[in-house]
């Protein structure tokens, strides 16, 4: 049964694995995961590296690497069950994969492990993860127009996210984001971004840490008449941000996102008969002034 769920969840996803397989991140990543098992499986290059198997088959992996792969799968299984999105599942297998393979290189040979090390940093500073660009309906915001729009209507409720684009959960929670704003923004409840790792000033306003120790990003705020009224996650008293998993469920629930969504279809309801009525009233006024205009006949005329 659970091959049959793997199956049916990769065939679900091809289309969104195809393209990632486009992308220099995710070829040079995937060929970074499975450096090792193509080192030690090489034809002709196998042969002349050491081993610690009792058959001396330098061929085939040991007793201790055996270990090592063990413990990278359980750490992955242990880090995958909070993850929301796939890119989040794809990224700590890329990541955890590669310092197993950094501890599994230097052990074979300091040399393959200096070399796997320096590929490693290469790929860190030139080949970044891409960033969301799918549709969305999100505002973003700078230091200077964040206080004006949370302001400019008190009917308006805001939902805005503060983020930093080097933050790798922030990446993977873009798409989540995005969606949520496809079915929930209207006049009345709006989404909106604000970059905290650029203007820093805000950081220390809305009083999220940009640290990774903090683990605040990203972070989730409700503004109703410019004034917070919820965050999430939320932090204790060591400014530590308490454990919260960022899916489109929980966010569902703890922002009341559907009962807000009805109060603000019915101020798109309210602001349309307005708006009518005040077009009926343009009409009349606007006819009632043609009709002025229009010359009368005088007594001596008739």
């Amino acid at each position: 049964m659970a091959i049959i769920t793997g199956l049916c969840t990769f065939l679900y996803h091809l289309p969104q694995i195809y393209k990632w397989l486009l992308k220099p991140y995710y070829i040079s990543s995937l060929f970074m995961t499975v450096a090792f098992l193509l080192v030690r499986k090489a034809p002709g290059l196998c042969e002349h590296l050491a081993t610690q198997r009792e058959d001396g088959n330098s061929c085939d992996f040991d007793w201790r690497e055996l270990e090592i792969l063990m413990f990278l799968s359980a750490i992955v299984m242990m880090k995958n069950r909070r993850a929301i999105t796939l890119e989040q599942h794809m990224g700590n297998l890329f990541l955890f994969s590669k310092v197993a393979n950094v501890m599994l290189f230097f052990r074979l040979d300091i040399r393959l492990g200096i070399l796997y090390l320096a590929l490693c940093v290469a790929l860190v500073m030139t080949c970044k993860p891409p960033i969301y660009m799918g549709p969305e309906y999100i505002k973003y915001f700078s230091d200077k127009t964040i206080d004006e729009e949370l302001k400019r209507d008190s009917r308006v409720t805001w939902i805005v996210e503060f983020y930093a684009n080097w933050s790798s959960d922030c990446q993977s929670f873009a798409p989540v984001f995005a969606d949520l704003s496809l079915k929930y923004n209207c006049a009345g409840l709006r989404f909106g971004k604000v970059d905290i790792g650029r203007y820093g000033d805000l950081s220390e306003r809305f009083k999220v840490s940009t640290s990774p120790l903090a683990k605040q990003l990203p972070s989730l705020v409700l503004f109703q008449e410019g004034r917070e009224l919820i965050r999430r996650p939320m932090v204790d008293n060591k400014r530590r941000a308490v454990s919260w998993t960022f899916n489109e469920e929980n966010i569902i629930r703890e922002f009341n996102l559907n009962e807000l969504f009805q109060k603000s279809k019915k101020l798109d309801k309210s602001r349309g008969l307005k708006e009518e009525e005040q077009n009926e009233v343009n009409d009349e006024v606007h006819h009632e002034t043609n009709n002025l205009e229009q010359p009368t006949e005088s007594k001596k005329d008739q």
